[in-house]
């Protein structure tokens, strides 16, 4: 996923039991279709360079880690480690917040939820009859990477859609290009994490 033209899209598919989505970027390329594996006690996610799922590029598993939150590790098509996203346990109940680290178990960037009560509304809302079907226009979560001097590298937002369907990808400021897959990777997973609870 080098050379990555912004804004890039997420847009999940409604169609499908699975958890999936597709990536796409600013000129409507497709960089990845990532589907997430029903029905696992740990999560197991694939990342392919397209629908047709014949290359599969990346695959993200859960693990656990030293301070027991839960670690996703990202393994390369040859199921050789090279970084993780670890989300921060009871820190993310009011607002998500994980680390992103490199191979060497390095922390290199973190992501952090802007507005918490965002999230809060949007999950107490949905709940309701007809109400839940217009929380996706009403309330939309954003998320902000940062690394490690706090600067903004890329914002995550959720776009209005009826099911919470579409995000956005904003480039804010520059990043290691060696770390654009490890970035890209977090994201792809934590949105699936968030996504479901609300």
């Amino acid at each position: 996923m080098q050379k990555i033209q912004f804004p890039v899209n997420f847009e999940f598919k409604v169609s499908t039991i699975a958890n999936d989505f597709t990536a796409t970027d600013a000129d409507g390329k497709t960089l990845a279709y990532v589907r997430q594996k029903m029905f696992k006690l740990k999560e197991d996610i694939q990342i392919y360079s397209d629908e047709s799922r014949t290359k599969q590029n990346y695959s993200i598993k859960a693990d656990k880690w030293l301070d027991f939150s839960t670690a996703y590790k990202f393994l390369d098509e040859d199921q050789k480690e090279f970084g993780k996203v670890v989300r921060k346990g009871w820190k993310s109940i009011w607002k998500a917040e994980y680390k992103i680290f490199n191979g060497s178990e390095q922390e290199k960037y973190n992501i952090r939820e802007e507005n918490g009560w965002i999230k809060v509304l949007d999950s107490i809302l949905s709940q309701v009859p007809v109400l839940g079907i217009l929380t996706g226009y009403l309330f939309n979560p954003s998320y902000i990477v940062k690394d490690q001097d706090e600067q903004e590298i890329i914002r995550l937002k959720k776009m209005p859609s009826f099911f919470g369907r579409r995000f956005e990808l904003t480039k804010l400021g520059e990043m290691n290009e060696e770390d654009n897959d490890r970035i890209m990777l977090s994201l792809m997973m934590m949105i699936l994490l968030e996504r479901r609870r609300g």
